[in-house]
């Protein structure tokens, strides 16, 4: 992970890091192990990966002197990476097109920005996309990721308000075959008022993209507010119930965010979070590295 995009990701964790780098600095008697494990619960981390980086930390401690420094802040990181299971870097497969990749959270996330970014780190990496605008409950949804393709230069297919979203991702795909991009980006509404309505609706996007392409949608990622904290969980569990996500990428970690939930996430569900953004700017949006964001929580370089 460049050097600067990590002194951002640790600047957005900052909420959670410096509490938690603070505590594990200290003796780790029964009190500091108590405060870390308040700490971490308070991050959005989960009762289960609290407890487990508490006792390694804890171990670590009592078990090398000369380690004392900085072994309780690598023991909890390790735990932090172990806790994120599968999540790893994820690149556009060469082998097959289009990729199809569907994008679901609630209204605002950041799906749509998102699909932005995303457009822009493959187009630097010489592939060409097309998005696809399927929330057609929102005017404001289709007219800003036209916007946004007006800028990257990139084909975007949509449909009129109140359009049917299943049809316009029929057509998206549709297109992005005839076209022979490498990939085809599906924005979706996320209206979880409306929770019943909403799964009906998205399982039936999945089932029309893969009559337009019989392998399609190859990715359905989830976006998430990392602000949000516990209440992401909530949402996971809902779309992952409607359509079984393969990955989560994780929006706004500002300086504001606790951090923790996408481990919880991860932990419930086994969905692998694969991209993490630390800002507004195209290039803040980068692979997700579990290395680098574990030991950005507890403080250390990378």
């Amino acid at each position: 992970m460049a050097g600067g995009f990590f002194e951002r990701l640790k600047a957005g964790l900052s909420r959670t890091a410096e509490a938690v780098a603070n505590l594990l600095a200290r003796p780790m008697d029964d009190q500091a192990a108590e405060e870390l494990r308040e700490r971490l619960i308070l991050g959005d981390f989960g009762p289960v990966t609290a407890d487990e980086a508490v006792a390694a930390a804890k171990a670590a401690w009592k078990s090398d002197a000369g380690l004392r420094k900085a072994g309780p802040a690598e023991a909890a990181a390790a735990v932090l990476e172990k806790a994120l299971g599968t999540s790893a870097p994820w690149t556009l497969p060469t082998d097959r097109k289009p990729i199809v990749i569907l994008l679901l959270g609630v209204n605002g996330a950041g799906k749509t920005t998102t699909a932005a970014k995303l457009v822009s780190l493959w187009k630097q990496q010489g592939q060409r996309g097309l998005l696809g605008a399927c929330d057609t409950f929102r005017a404001a949804a289709g007219e800003q990721l036209a916007t946004w393709a007006a800028r990257l230069d990139t084909e975007v297919v949509g449909g009129a308000a109140g359009a049917d979203p299943a049809a316009v991702a029929f057509d998206a795909v549709k297109a992005a075959t005839a076209r022979g991009v490498d990939f085809a980006i599906l924005d979706t509404a996320g209206r979880l008022h409306t929770k019943a309505h909403l799964l009906e609706e998205l399982r039936k996007v999945v089932r029309v993209i893969h009559k337009a392409l019989p392998d399609a949608p190859h990715e359905k990622w989830l976006v998430i507010d990392g602000s949000l904290g516990a209440n992401s969980l909530e949402q996971a569990k809902v779309f992952h119930e409607a359509v079984g996500l393969t990955g989560l990428i994780v929006t706004k970690l500002d300086g504001s965010a606790r951090g923790g939930a996408l481990v919880a996430i991860v932990r419930e569900l086994d969905v692998p979070v694969r991209f993490i953004g630390v800002g507004e700017k195209p290039e803040d949006l980068q692979a997700f590295d579990k290395r680098a964001y574990a030991r950005s929580v507890v403080g250390l370089g990378e």
